[in-house]
C-alpha cells in the first residue's frame, strides 16, 4: 500500500516562519524503504521526529519530509549492559520508561525528552554533562542507515568509521537513520541532589562553573540576559549528582526508580505580541533571583532535566510570530570576554528572554558538524520583532566570529553561508562523505541550503 503524502505547515518549535511542506509518514520500515526507492515521486526526502529542533533543518518545502513517528520500535535491551537497540522513532522518553526501573538512564539529554532517538543523533545532542560525558554521539555504538541508493550500511566508529561521525550530528543530510544501538548510564536513583548557587555576576558565574567542574556531574545554570552593570550576567547555577537510594526519604529509599506522577500544564492559546518585552522580563528575572537562595535540594529527574516539559506548548508564550533561539559557544580561552560583549549587547538591545542558560561544554568528538568543544555555551530564546531581532543576531554572530565561537545548528534559523563555514571548519570532510554516500544530494532541507551546506537549486 502507498503512503499518503499530505501538504502541511511546518516550522521548527520556535514557530519562526512556517513552510508548505509535502509529509508523510511510512507505517513500516519496508514502506520507508520503498518511498526511499522510489526517486522520481521523491527526489529529495528529509526525516523529522517530533519537530523539536528550533529552526528550519526540519522543514524541506521542495521534497518529501518523512516523520518517523510509526517506527518506533524497542529491538533489544540488556539489563546488565545497559546496551539498548530501537527505531530510530522511539522517542527517549520511551526510553526512560524502559530503562530507569532497571537501573539505567540516557547518557545525556538535551532539556526535553520529547525527541526521537534518530533526531538526538543527527543533531548530536548534549546535556548538562557535556563537561564529563561529552555528547549524545559519544555513545551510541552503531547504527543503521538507508542510503540514498536504497542500500543499507551498519556503521559505527570501526565500520565505516567516516560515515558514522558525518551522520553524528549531520542533521539528517547522509540518509535514514532507521535503527541504532546506544550505550546506557547507570544510575543509583531516579533522583538528584543539586545544589543551588547565586551568583551576582559574570566572573562570579565562571569562577563557580570553574570550580565546580570536577565536583559535578551535571552543571546549568538561568542567567539574567538584561542585567548591566556589576550585575551583568548575575545568574542562579544548580549543579548535580546522582542521589544514591539510602539518601532519599520515606517510601522512595524503597522505590528509588519511582517518581510520583505530576499533572502537566498547558498553555492554552498563544500570548499577545506585546506580551514580552523589556519591562515584563526584567521583573521576572529580578523575582526569580530573589527566590532562589543558595540551597540544597533532592529533585526527580523530570524536575532537574526536563522543567518545561511540564507546560505543553510553552513555546506559545512567544505569540504567532513566534522565536529563535540562538546557542552560542564561546571557546574557554575568550569566553569570559566572548561573554562578556555578548550579555552587553543583549541588555542594549533588551530582546533577550526569560529562558536564558549558561553551560559549560568540554572536548569536541570526531564528528565534522557536531558543535560542541572545550568551552561556554550561552543559550537564549529571542522574540522575532522582525528587523531588530535580525539586526541584534547580526551583531553576536560578528561577536562569535572575533571569539573563535560558532552557533548549534539544532537551534540555528539565521545563520548566512560565509558565517556557517568559517565556523565549521571541518565542514570539507563532512561534504566529502556526503558526496560519496548521496551524490545527487536527495537528502536535503531549508537549512542546510540556507547556510550554504548544499547547493540552493
Amino acid at each position: 500500500m502507498n503512503t499518503t503524502v499530505n501538504k502541511s505547515q511546518l516550522s521548527g518549535w520556535g514557530g519562526y516562519r512556517p513552510i508548505e511542506c509535502r509529509v508523510a509518514a511510512p507505517a513500516s520500515r519496508s514502506a520507508l524503504r520503498q518511498m526511499v526507492a522510489d526517486r522520481q515521486s521523491h527526489p529529495r526526502l528529509l526525516m523529522r521526529g517530533l519537530g523539536r529542533s528550533y529552526g528550519d533543518s526540519a522543514v524541506e518545502p521542495t521534497g518529501t519530509v518523512l516523520l518517523q513517528n510509526n517506527l518506533n520500535r524497542v529491538r533489544s535491551f540488556d539489563h546488565a549492559t545497559g546496551l539498548l537497540r530501537c527505531e530510530a522513532g522511539v522517542t527517549l522518553e520511551d526510553i526512560i520508561h524502559v530503562v530507569l526501573p532497571h537501573g539505567w538512564f540516557l547518557p545525556t539529554t538535551p532539556g526535553t525528552k520529547f525527541v526521537t532517538l534518530g533526531g538526538a543523533i543527527a543533531a548530536d545532542v548534549h546535556g548538562k554533562n557535556h563537561h564529563v560525558d561529552g555528547t549524545f554521539g559519544r555513545w551510541v555504538q552503531r547504527l543503521n542507515l538507508l542510503l540514498a541508493d536504497g542500500s543499507e550500511c551498519e556503521c559505527s566508529p570501526l565500520e565505516h568509521p567516516e560515515l558514522f561521525w558525518a551522520t553524528i550530528g549531520g542533521m539528517g543530510l547522509t540518509g535514514v537513520i532507521v535503527e541504532a544501538e546506544l550505550q546506557l548510564r547507570r544510575c543509583p536513583s531516579a533522583y538528584y541532589h543539586v545544589s543551588y548557587r547565586r551568583c551576582r555576576n559574570l566572573d562570579a558565574t565562571l569562577e563557580v562553573l570553574a570550580e565546580t567542574d570536577n565536583s559535578f556531574t551535571y552543571s546549568v545554570g538561568w542567567i539574567d540576559c538584561l542585567g548591566r552593570g556589576d550585575r551583568l550576567g548575575r545568574s542562579i547555577l544548580m549543579l548535580g549528582n546522582d542521589a544514591q537510594a539510602g539518601d532519599l526519604s520515606g517510601e522512595l529509599r524503597d522505590h528509588p526508580f519511582h517518581v510520583p506522577p505530576t499533572r502537566r500544564k498547558r498553555v492554552p492559546l498563544y500570548f499577545p505580541n506585546f506580551a514580552l518585552n523589556r519591562l515584563s522580563v526584567s521583573a521576572f528575572n529580578y523575582l526569580y533571583y530573589a527566590v532562589h537562595p543558595d540551597r540544597e535540594v533532592v529533585v526527580d529527574y523530570d524536575s532537574y532535566f526536563y522543567p518545561l516539559d511540564g507546560i505543553h506548548d510553552w513555546n506559545r508564550i512567544y505569540g504567532r510570530r513566534g522565536f529563535v533561539q540562538y546557542q552560542a559557544l564561546f571557546p574557554q580561552a575568550t569566553a569570559e570576554r566572548g561573554l562578556r560583549r555578548a550579555l552587553e549587547t543583549l541588555a542594549a538591545f533588551g530582546l533577550a528572554s526569560f529562558l536564558a542558560v549558561i553551560k559549560r561544554s568540554g572536548p569536541a568528538n570526531p564528528a565534522p558538524l557536531s558543535y560542541l568543544f572545550d568551552g561556554y555555551t550561552l543559550a537564549l530564546d529571542i522574540p522575532n520583532v522582525g528587523p531588530r531581532m535580525l539586526e541584534m543576531a547580526r551583531q553576536l554572530d560578528d561577536i562569535l566570529l572575533a571569539e573563535g565561537g560558532r552557533l548549534y545548528l539544532a537551534k540555528d534559523s539565521l545563520m548566512s553561508p560565509d558565517t556557517f563555514r568559517a565556523m565549521y571548519p571541518r565542514l570539507g570532510q563532512f561534504l566529502s562523505v556526503k558526496r560519496s554516500v548521496d551524490p545527487d544530494n536527495r537528502f536535503t532541507s531549508a537549512q542546510a541550503r540556507r547556510v550554504g551546506l548544499l547547493p540552493s537549486s
